[in-house]
């Protein structure tokens, strides 16, 4: 406790040894002795799975400029990927609809970029600054990485075989553009 009364401190976010993924649990011999879940990557077509859940309803709002948001369609491109590597169930719907809603804002603010440029106009002084949208877009873009890293954190550690191949993530600046077109 400090000196004012308040907590502060701690153990931080993201702090500690890493999780080892189970590929390395499993060469290691699992030193730890826990049971491990196994998943491997193989051709899924024939499995059967559970429902998609449906993307919250905020997801494909009409915009204030008559858009429709495109974060529904990012939450279900990203769980049909999760489905098809059988990581579906171990990734929150609140996790996937944070990432699909941050996706669909970072389009929006590029959208705005080509639209309005990257200058603005000081509201008081009427000088040129950088446009809002570009730091808004920056903003938008790390927190979809951070959100992304942490879903795909959760497919590697479940994982025997390391994944390399196409992924969401992979079809974001695809999505970008074809948004653009969708005016």
């Amino acid at each position: 406790m400090a000196k004012d009364g308040t907590n502060r401190g701690g153990a931080r976010i993201g702090a500690g040894a890493k999780k080892k993924p189970l590929a390395d649990k499993i060469a290691e011999g699992n030193p730890g002795g826990r049971a491990l879940t196994v998943m491997e990557f193989k051709n899924t077509a024939d499995l059967e799975g559970e429902e998609m859940p449906e993307p919250n309803k905020m997801l494909e709002a009409i915009q204030k400029d008559g858009k429709t948001l495109v974060a529904g369609e990012v939450f279900r491109d990203t769980w049909k990927w999760l489905h098809e590597r059988g990581c579906s169930s171990l990734v929150s719907p609140q996790l996937l609809e944070r990432y699909a809603m941050s996706v669909a804002r970072w389009i929006q603010c590029e959208e705005a970029i080509t639209e309005f440029g990257f200058l603005a106009k000081h509201p008081t002084t009427g000088n040129a600054i950088q446009s809002p949208y570009v730091a808004m877009g920056q903003n938008y873009m790390a927190q979809t990485n951070r959100l992304w890293l942490e879903i795909f954190q959760i497919v590697k550690e479940n994982s025997l075989a390391e994944y390399s191949g196409a992924n969401p993530q992979d079809n974001v600046m695809e999505r970008l553009l074809t948004a653009r077109n969708n005016k």
